[in-house]
This record gives structure tokens, C-alpha cells and sequence, in this order.
């Protein structure tokens, strides 16, 4: 009798795990059958760059057979360029306890690294990940987080400036003081105006209400202005294109989204792309197939040209050739 007890306990602990294959438990990455995944998602603030890697992302699951509603569930939390907010949310998700965390921007990824151990984390629209101390190296991460770097061709974005105004003599280069990633981005554009012969004006910002200033002290001072990848600097472009565009001054900026805002042109990575860059490394890892403590940090290699020929006209300034024979509008790089 007690063997029949036991013998029919596993038939139906069996039958019970074919009907119901999501309450298996093990491990989160195992992709059973049935499963639904929890995606918690960080964005530090809201401008087009990081909109179009979100975008990416989610499109990029979607094509590999993830979509939210039906086999994921996607939560998404916008930080509002506020470091307090970054941490609450990063402790919020440490509770939550999701199957995989993206984090875009790296004030947002340093957030949630240091506060979550035992979760994948992705990253993107993060220019280094080492020197922001996110991994041990960005060829062999060894922690709990990997991803994409956006780190641009900040030489050819300087050659993009002089390309403009040949007769450039001193360049302005603009980024918030609080970002790694911009800082990172300005000392190689030091190095790069250096080897030009270029004299350079930093200008830093440390909130959105300095950016106005900031831009009016360059008036008279510079004949161009260089902002890398700088997520306060992306969010509040407007406001410095109404202080330098009028004055004749034009801006050569990190991406697209910017460019969009009154800058003139860019040399740079595509964020929609990168963002699917990053879904394809999250499937990896949802699939059980990869950890990120393996998976080196990717960069995308295609590079896009965009002009805004508008700003041109308004500043008077012919743009080359055979830079518009390569080139997008700000409109379509998306």
C-alpha cells in the first residue's frame, strides 16, 4: 500500500509539472516552457538618444519572440535626471527581484549596480563601463553586469568641426561636470584639438539651470562648440541652441537626437540600434545561453553622418560636399 502511495504521489507530481510548467522554479534564466519573464528597466532621463535605445530594446525582443504582455513583462521606471530617483529605483528593483535588469545611462547603471548583486543587469547608452567601475574589465566583465558601451568616434567628431569651420581657432566643449561618460569623451576631444592645433574653452554645468549661462559665456569667445554624449546637456540642447545658433555659432554634437535640437551635425552611433544590440545580448541570457560575467561589453561599429541643413542655412555656413553626399537628416536616424 505505501508502495502505491508513493508511485501514484509521482505520477501526479508529475502531471503536475506538464500542466503547469511556469511553477517549476530553478533558475530564472531556464526559458521552461510557459515561463513569463520579469524585465525591470532604469532610464536616467528622457531625451531622443535614450528613447530610441529603449525603443531598440524592446523591438529586439520582440523580433527574437519576447513581447511584453505575453512572455515578458516590462516594467519601466524613468529616473527624471535625478541621482535620488536613480537610487530609489535601483533599491525597488533589488526587492522586485527580476528575472534581468536593463539600465540606460550610466548614472542609472551605477545605481543599480550597487544595489543589486544576484540579478542580471544589462547596460546601455553607457560610454565606459569600466572607468565607471560598472565591470572589472569591459573584454571580461566578472560581475553581474554587461551590455553596450555608446562610446563615439569623439576624433571624427573634432574633424567634423573643423570640416565646418575650417578657420576654427578655439572650440567650446560643453558637458556636465557629474557625468563620467561625458568627462571621458571631453578628454579625449582635448587630446584631439591638441593634435589639431586647437585651442579649447571648457564649459561645465552641473543642473539644467546653468546650461543657459554656460552657453552665453561662449558668445565671442569660440567660433564652434563640441557636447559629446551628455545626458543633461541632450536633454536641455534647445536651450543652448537658442543662445548659440542665433549668434552664429555651431554646434557638432555626440548623436542624432541633439543634432535634431539645433546642433549641426554628428559623427555617431545609432541608439535605436544599439538598443536592439542590447535586446540580442538579453536573450542570450534569458535563454540560459550566456552570463554576463562572460559577455564583453559590444560596440557598435556602424557609424551614421547626420546634418541639419536648416541650421546651416540659418548660420550661413556651406556645408561640404562630400560630407552631404554621406549624410541623413536627424529626422530618419532613428
Amino acid at each position: 500500500m505505501e508502495k502505491a502511495k508513493k508511485i501514484s504521489a509521482l505520477i501526479l507530481s508529475a502531471a503536475a509539472a506538464l500542466l503547469f510548467p511556469g511553477c517549476s522554479g530553478g533558475n530564472p534564466s531556464s526559458n521552461a516552457a510557459g515561463k513569463t519573464f520579469k524585465i525591470d528597466v532604469i532610464q536616467f532621463v528622457q531625451h531622443e538618444a535614450l528613447d530610441a535605445s529603449y525603443r531598440g530594446f524592446v523591438a529586439g525582443l520582440k523580433s527574437a519572440g519576447y513581447e511584453d504582455g505575453k512572455n515578458i513583462r516590462l516594467e519601466f521606471q524613468n529616473a527624471q535626471n535625478e541621482q535620488s530617483n536613480c537610487v530609489t529605483i535601483a533599491n525597488k528593483f533589488a526587492n522586485d527581484r527580476p528575472d534581468l535588469i536593463l539600465a540606460i545611462a550610466t548614472p542609472a547603471a551605477q545605481a543599480v549596480a550597487n544595489a543589486v548583486r544576484d540579478t542580471p543587469i544589462l547596460v546601455t547608452a553607457v560610454t565606459d563601463p569600466a572607468t565607471s567601475k560598472l565591470v572589472q574589465s569591459n573584454e571580461k566583465p566578472g560581475t553581474n553586469v554587461s551590455g553596450t558601451s555608446d562610446l563615439t568616434p569623439v576624433k571624427e567628431q573634432i574633424d567634423l568641426v573643423k570640416q565646418i569651420v575650417p578657420d576654427v581657432k578655439t572650440v567650446g566643449l560643453m558637458y556636465c561636470s557629474s557625468e563620467a561618460n561625458s568627462k571621458f569623451q571631453i578628454d579625449i576631444a582635448k587630446k584631439e584639438c591638441d593634435a589639431q592645433g586647437i585651442r579649447y574653452l571648457e564649459k561645465t554645468v552641473s543642473n539644467s539651470n546653468e546650461i543657459q549661462q554656460a552657453a552665453q559665456s561662449l558668445v565671442g569667445k569660440v567660433q564652434a562648440v563640441y557636447i559629446p554624449t551628455d545626458n543633461m546637456l541632450a536633454a536641455g540642447m534647445t536651450t543652448v541652441t537658442n543662445v548659440l545658433n542665433p549668434a552664429k555659432i555651431p554646434v557638432v554634437a555626440g548623436e542624432s537626437g541633439m543634432v535634431g535640437k539645433g546642433g549641426i551635425a554628428t559623427y555617431g552611433i545609432n541608439y535605436y540600434k544599439l538598443g536592439q544590440q542590447t535586446a540580442a545580448m538579453a536573450v542570450k541570457i534569458l535563454k540560459g545561453k550566456a552570463k554576463p560575467a562572460d559577455m564583453p561589453i559590444e560596440y557598435q561599429k556602424d557609424m551614421d553622418v547626420t546634418v541639419n541643413q536648416n541650421v546651416a542655412k540659418q548660420l550661413g555656413i556651406t556645408l561640404p560636399r562630400a560630407l552631404l553626399a554621406k549624410a541623413s537628416s536627424p529626422a530618419s536616424s532613428n
